[in-house]
């Protein structure tokens, strides 16, 4: 097959998704055929201004012919890494996806995707010794290699006296010989000494990375392996710890002034996920593709009026919620048997109120400035709000004296400070290039947006209910119960940061592999994954298990608390192990195309399986909270089982089969 291989014939010319990552199956065609009609019924509209530089249409607007037409990128061969790069991605990720984020990741690449794919090529192309390594290693010098350096420097010197000689007319030049000519230049006239001996240009990768897959000739290695993967999940470590820290630093907070105030800011925080956070978070998610799709297609003012059509959505949602928020007091003394409980946590949800029209802002905004390429945004923004958020727990409860009333008033000052911050990125550091300016095209055609928001509604909402479900059960054990649950659940959010962006890693990577004719490397891979996997889960498992006697007492001094959660926490601590597998096995899923399936096992597995055991153990067997978290900790051994045994039966070159089919034309 030849590289040079035009791209109409692989990719139709007419659609901006026919390239897309692994990962696509016949829902997710079907959400990409709803952008684009979104797209189109948008781009007819002759009130919108649209892009000086799009071409108006989605015909010609294909995101591969664009930049096909790039002078730096090569004509794409069949197996380039080009066509459906994916990268480490974070817009799906929820505040704790205990069913593992089935939802799919953006199908539509941007322009940063190509440069890093190319990048990937070089790179394998470099460890299998195809082309030279970035910088040549330089011998220690022997007295024959002087001595080779000083012929090779007489040479070039006498070079080029003669070229000088003869542009000046000197007619005793001295004209080259049979040796200068040899030793003159490197092969096909690239430098020797140049980074990968001069053969770093696109085309040539392009070419290269062709014959050596049709060859058969590109290995990877588990060390190779393993540094990826390291390399992908770091800095979603950082930034998913930096986000998590938003909700952990009240529990730690409050958690020191009584067992009551730990316990009602989980309940109050784990309301507003289930009936606000988890909303806004599930039906932003159609940006994920439509902010996507714009972009790709060219039609980058699209991706603003997306945004601006997605935070008025969100502000109109805002209302039920607010009405909710403000009758929660009544509606928990239904629910909890404490009533001060329920009392702290009604007024903690009263106060979130403000802050409402901020998170659901931030959700979209942070959709628009990824969907261009800009991931580093959201971290830049955290870097700012985390500590500050810090600071303004420590002043407003403990400080001003405030007390608990403190906790949500911090939360609310951070949450309208995350959109201010992220706007101040764009409007100076990058992104206005998407930036319609506002419209009233923006109260228009919200048909597309909000189909294709419900599935992703649904899916987050199965995810944050999941732990809404252990916290109301210990509610309804006692005040000092549900206290103690609530260190558990902040300990095994706080874990999950380490396997959870492991598994986007492990995603991506396989899917790449796969996507470019390599299912052996991908194989490579996934035993890696598992091994890494293994060790975080035992670290983690370890962790808590040692220190179970003294990590309760960083959230709270009551000692009634702080002995509940240590007899708890070695089945917590067994869960972590079980967690990292099952979260592994979820992100391989992803990456080989079988998300669905992880779907299915999870949703039995924990709605099925976990929570009559939960019930079963901690209300029929009256073992309290450590029989509320034996069922999780099953459930998640289970499904860590069934994909395993899946995966090891699934066929990787099947996979790389079907991952072909789905980029050319059939």
């Amino acid at each position: 097959m030849s590289s040079n291989r035009p791209i109409a014939a692989r990719n139709r010319s007419d659609s901006p998704s026919t390239s897309r990552s692994l990962g696509t199956s016949y829902r997710q065609q079907h959400i990409a055929a709803i952008a684009e009609e979104a797209i189109a019924q948008d781009l007819q509209d002759e009130d919108f201004p649209g892009d000086e530089e799009q071409d108006g249409g989605l015909g010609d607007g294909d995101l591969l012919s664009r930049i096909q037409t790039a002078p730096e990128i090569p004509a794409m061969g069949p197996h380039s890494m080009t066509g459906h790069y994916r990268r480490p991605s974070y817009m799906a990720a929820t505040g704790r996806p205990f069913l593992g984020a089935q939802q799919p990741e953006s199908v539509v690449p941007v322009a940063q995707d190509w440069e890093a794919a190319i990048g990937e090529e070089r790179s394998l192309l470099r460890d299998n010794n195809i082309i030279p390594p970035k910088h040549p290693r330089r011998r220690e010098s022997g007295a024959s290699d002087r001595g080779l350096r000083k012929m090779i420097s007489t040479t070039f010197s006498i070079r080029k006296r003669s070229v000088q000689a003869e542009e000046d007319g000197d007619g005793d030049a001295i004209l080259p010989t049979e040796q200068t000519a040899l030793l003159g230049n490197g092969v096909e006239g690239r430098d020797p000494n140049a980074p990968y001996g001069g053969e770093d240009s696109p085309e040539n990768i392009s070419r290269k990375w062709e014959e050596a897959v049709e060859g058969g000739k590109i290995h990877t290695s588990w060390q190779r392996e393993a540094k990826t993967l390291t390399r992908y999940s770091a800095p979603l470590i950082f930034t998913f710890i930096l986000q998590q820290s938003l909700t952990l630093t009240s529990v730690f907070t409050v958690g020191h002034i009584g067992r009551n105030e730990l316990g009602a800011v989980s309940l109050g925080s784990m309301t507003a996920n289930i009936t606000g956070y988890a909303v806004y978070h599930g039906l932003a998610t159609s940006l994920d593709t439509l902010c996507a799709q714009a972009y790709g297609s060219g039609n980058k003012k699209l991706v603003g009026l997306y945004l601006q059509r997605m935070i008025f959505f969100l502000w109109a949602i805002t209302v039920p919620i607010a009405i909710l928020w403000a009758a929660s007091t009544q509606i928990l003394y239904k629910i909890v048997p404490e009533k001060e409980i329920a009392e702290l946590a009604g007024n903690y949800l009263k106060v979130l109120i403000i802050g409402a029209p901020g998170y659901s802002s931030f959700e979209a905004a942070k959709r628009y400035v990824q969907a261009q390429g800009r991931f580093d945004a959201t971290l830049y923004v955290l870097l700012i709000a985390a500590p500050l958020n810090i600071l303004m727990h420590y002043l407003f409860v403990w400080v001003f004296k405030w007390g608990f009333i403190g906790c949500p008033i911090a939360v609310v000052t951070t949450e309208t400070l995350m959109p201010i911050l992220l706007f101040l990125y764009v409007r100076f550091v990058g992104g206005m290039e998407c930036w319609p300016g506002f419209t009233r095209k923006a109260f228009k055609n919200w048909g597309p947006m909000v189909r294709l928001a419900l599935p992703g509604l649904v899916m987050v909402l199965a995810e944050f209910l999941a732990f809404e479900i252990l916290t109301l059960a210990s509610a309804r054990i006692s005040a000092t119960h549900l206290a103690a649950n609530t260190i558990l659940q902040s300990l095994s959010v706080l874990s999950y940061q380490l396997p959870f962006p492991l598994s986007i890693a492990a995603s991506t990577r396989t899917a790449n592999l796969i996507g470019a004719g390599l299912p052996a490397a991908a194989k490579v891979t996934t035993k890696v994954t598992f091994i890494m996997g293994v060790g975080v889960g035992l670290f983690s498992m370890v962790f808590l298990a040692a220190l179970k006697d003294y990590l309760p007492r960083l959230f709270t001094s009551d000692a009634d608390v702080v002995l509940l959660a240590a007899n708890a926490l070695p089945v917590n601590a067994a869960l972590q192990l079980f967690d990292a597998l099952a979260a592994q096995a979820n992100g391989l899923l992803r990456g080989l195309g079988k998300q669905e399936f992880g779907g299915y096992v999870n949703l039995f597995a924990y709605y099925v399986i976990a929570l009559p055991i939960s019930f079963g153990l901690g209300f029929g067997l009256h073992w309290d909270l450590i029989g509320l978290w034996a069922g999780p900790a099953l459930g998640l051994a289970i499904v860590a089982g069934f994909e395993m045994v899946y995966i090891y039966r699934t066929s990787y070159e099947k996979a790389s089969e079907e991952a072909a089919k789905r980029n050319v034309l059939g």
